[in-house]
């Protein structure tokens, strides 16, 4: 209750003190719900893929696919309503849509690894962080250092492939209609591939149907705060905020300010070039160096961490623990892979993958598709090394 009221105390001041309040306080609330469904549904990206790579579980990657059905759909209309005549040469503005090339496959590629070393993605570390992580607070220094790896290499991969990559809306090809369908065709096929996990289930006898009477109110409220919720609630509910911030505020992103924070100061310290070539010029979790940070990212993202933190401790899954050096290596160098994989690729599962996907651009399927690649090559290497040694 504590923890509710100071983040109810915060929007106040946000909403009256600024100048931008509305907007500001709406980032703010709009991040609370979304940490709040990201610690409840325990929505992970590496997760769910662990679950499926390793155990065949398919739960959490068809929440994933009803999350990216949900917004797909909910950008169409927004978009549609927009821009009515998409066109390759007038992209809808502040749309993640990013240029396509090898270094985004390469990117999506450091990101997977990155999930792998450091047990989950940006994102999930963030709600961690309010659980009492020992990982995470680590692998968000090294997100941030791996931002500045990326602000190094940016200039020599934008000449060698990055300027003269093809940036591809679906919308300006196939039109609102002919894009929609495409994707979700694909994300039906998908989804029928991912669903023989339940068969073998069914098959093992391990998928059990018990029917139970309509719970009573007070069992309903337990729910909330006890266990995790279904798969397909957090999907849903992610797909549903995606769709529905883009009316007042940019795209869901998890990395504008944390990168923002590493260019400012890797430039005040002469560690960044002053000019990065092109990089402001695309769409995507920008990084500007900002003069103040009361920005709607930088409120969504006190909000995720705020109404996470409010989950934990009504589920009672806030348990520290002091971190080993194990904690700290693994957060390091898994969070290098995955700074410099969202920056690079101009964002992570949720500004590259989630977004861009559900905005119809090109860039953010193939980011994904090279980030799962990644993640199933680096499960099996892992499990052969724990084999070797364990």
């Amino acid at each position: 209750m504590v923890a509710v009221l100071l983040l109810s105390v915060l929007v106040y001041a946000v909403s009256a003190l600024s100048s931008g309040g509305g907007g500001l306080a709406f980032a703010l609330v709009s991040g609370t719900v979304l940490g709040l469904v990201l610690q409840r549904s325990r929505f992970c990206f590496y997760c769910h893929a662990r679950d499926w790579f390793e155990d065949g579980n398919p739960r959490g990657l068809l929440a994933i696919v009803l999350a990216l059905a949900v917004g797909v759909v909910g950008y169409t209309v927004v978009q549609s309503s927009w821009l009515p005549v998409p066109t390759p040469d007038n992209l809808p503005p502040d749309m993640h849509i990013g240029p396509v090339s090898w270094v985004l496959v390469v990117a999506g590629l450091a990101f997977g690894l990155g999930m792998v070393v450091s047990g989950s993605c940006i994102s999930a570390h963030w709600y961690r962080l309010a659980e009492g992580a020992a990982v995470s607070p680590f692998a968000l220094v090294g997100s941030a250092l791996g931002f500045l790896l990326g602000f190094l290499t940016w200039n020599p991969l934008y000449s060698l492939s990055v300027a003269d990559a093809p940036v591809i809306w679906l919308p300006a090809h196939l039109g609102y209609g002919g894009a929609l369908a495409l994707q979700l065709g694909v994300l039906a096929m998908v989804a029928a591939w991912l669903w023989r996990g339940f068969a073998r289930e069914a098959a093992s006898g391990t998928d059990v149907d018990q029917r139970r009477a309509v719970p009573p109110l007070g069992v309903v409220w337990r729910g909330v705060w006890q266990g995790r919720w279904p798969y397909w609630v957090g999907g849903l509910a992610v797909g549903l905020i995606g769709a529905f911030v883009i009316v007042r505020m940019r795209p869901l992103g998890v990395t504008a300010t944390l990168g923002s924070a590493a260019r400012q100061g890797g430039q005040a310290l002469d560690w960044v070039p002053a000019r990065l070539n092109g990089l402001d010029g695309f769409a995507g979790c920008a990084t500007l160096p900002a003069s103040t940070w009361m920005t709607p990212n930088a409120l969504l993202m006190v909000g995720l961490v705020g109404g996470a933190l409010v989950a934990a401790l009504g589920s009672r899954q806030f348990t520290p623990r002091w971190p080993t050096g194990r904690d700290a290596l693994r957060g390091l160098s898994g969070g290098v892979l995955l700074g410099w994989g969202a920056m690079t690729g101009l964002g992570c599962t949720v500004g590259t993958l989630l977004s861009g996907g559900m905005a119809g651009a090109v860039s953010g399927w193939v980011f994904g598709a090279a980030m799962f690649v990644a993640v199933a090559l680096g499960l099996k290497v892992k499990a052969r090394l724990l084999a070797r040694h364990g």
